[in-house]
């Protein structure tokens, strides 16, 4: 077992879910890794960790978002663990890094919400399920932003005023809220 492996388990055993679907989740997540040693990396086929971070901004009225470059659609920052990662909270943060192009954040390193979605264009062997266990992050008000090689464009969106996003999103953007801002 890895040290990042070893981490994750940890912080999905310990994490309390706020509902019973995150609950669900949760026990899904745990059993997964309970049965696969490399259940954090994409080597795992079809299912494996990701993790992600929403940002939003200093006074909780907006989220960084991106257009993600393959799926075209806007979503917060996240992708897969890397070697090294060395607890799932450092993949997250690191994964909001590089996407948004901001060096400082305030970050949270708690899971705020989890999510499965089928990913069509990840590997080459076919459909993979990305098991993402989100965090949530604070920018400066005054912080530059900009976009990744992964992504079309990354932008400021008032949280009343979202792009097209997948119920998730909005669901992820106001946990974030509530956990960060009361």
């Amino acid at each position: 077992m890895t040290r990042l492996h070893a981490d994750a388990l940890a912080t999905l055993r310990r994490w309390q879910a706020p509902d019973e679907e995150q609950e669900r989740l949760r026990a899904m997540y745990v059993a997964h890794l309970e049965r696969h040693p490399d259940g954090a990396r994409r080597t795992c086929f079809p299912d494996h960790l990701t993790a992600g971070t929403i940002v939003l901004s200093d006074d909780g009225g907006a989220a960084l978002l991106n257009l993600h470059r393959k799926a075209r659609r806007w979503f917060a920052f996240g992708g897969h663990v890397e070697d090294s990662d060395r607890r799932l909270a450092d993949a997250a943060l690191r994964e909001a890094r590089e996407e948004s192009g901001l060096d400082s954040l305030r970050f949270d390193d708690v899971p705020v919400h989890l999510d499965v979605h089928t990913v069509g264009f990840c590997d080459r062997r076919g459909d993979v399920r990305h098991l993402d266990v989100r965090y949530a992050a604070v920018a400066a008000a005054d912080a530059g932003h900009a976009a990744s090689h992964e992504s079309l464009d990354v932008r400021w969106w008032p949280i009343d005023g979202l792009p097209e996003v997948e119920d998730e999103m909005r669901t992820l953007i106001r946990s974030a809220r509530e956990r960060l801002f009361g």
